[in-house]
């Protein structure tokens, strides 16, 4: 609990002691005494409800989970270098700026990046990644144990606590995988949209699939 909260929360418990302590040591009891000690009974409930909804407003942030994997950086040298240096920037900004531990881009049947910690795994879309790509709206699994398609995304990342799946056009999608429950916040997700609509414009011009005998590289 913050500090504020608890000295809050320590003069609402003083406020209703003290009204507790005046109405046993009074000997007359008047319509005018009974009205003060609701409203003080009142006023010492409220304080104490104002410091717990401060407390469920400021949560303690949530550790980080022993998350296994390797740590590597996966890259389609099919795509053009323009494209690769967009994938390798926006994918280090997802990596160092949110509480991201993977990063995941499916295009067209192809898996483009891979970056963070990663798996080797062939990735497949099933119900949740085919429900994002056809309402064009990101979805967050904010915490991934809640929802049983969550194995979906076991070839990203073994056991995420929590994922977040953006629609790149119709024909892909952005995964983002989480440290821990509920760590991604909105401005993450509108950072994550903003870079995807960029990344889509950039697909949908690329000449993608030029030379489809060239195999990826790891870096």
């Amino acid at each position: 609990m913050l500090t504020p909260a608890r000295v809050v929360l320590f003069c609402g418990l003083l406020i209703l002691t003290l009204t507790v302590i005046n109405a046993s040591l009074t000997d007359v009891v008047t319509p005018e005494f009974q009205r003060a000690e609701v409203l003080a009974g009142l006023a010492s409930v409220g304080l104490m409800l104002v410091a717990t909804l401060w407390t469920r407003a400021n949560p303690r942030s949530t550790e980080r989970e022993d998350l296994t994997g390797e740590h590597g950086f996966i890259l389609d040298r099919r795509l053009s270098p323009v494209l690769r240096e967009e994938l390798g920037w926006g994918s280090h900004m997802l990596l160092t700026a949110t509480p991201a531990a993977t990063v995941m881009v499916y295009w067209r049947g192809d898996v483009l990046l891979r970056r963070g910690l990663i798996r080797h795994d062939a990735f497949i879309p099933a119900a949740i990644s085919n429900r994002v790509m056809e309402s064009q709206k990101i979805i967050s699994l904010v915490n991934t144990a809640l929802f049983p398609g969550r194995t979906e995304f076991d070839p990203v990342l073994n056991n995420l606590p929590a994922v977040l799946v953006c629609p790149l056009s119709h024909e892909g999608i952005v995964v983002l995988g989480g440290w821990s429950k509920r760590c991604f916040s909105q401005s993450d997700e509108r950072w994550l949209q903003g870079w995807v609509q960029r990344l889509r414009t950039s697909l949908e011009s690329d000449s993608l699939l030029s030379n489809p005998d060239c195999p990826h590289f790891v870096i």
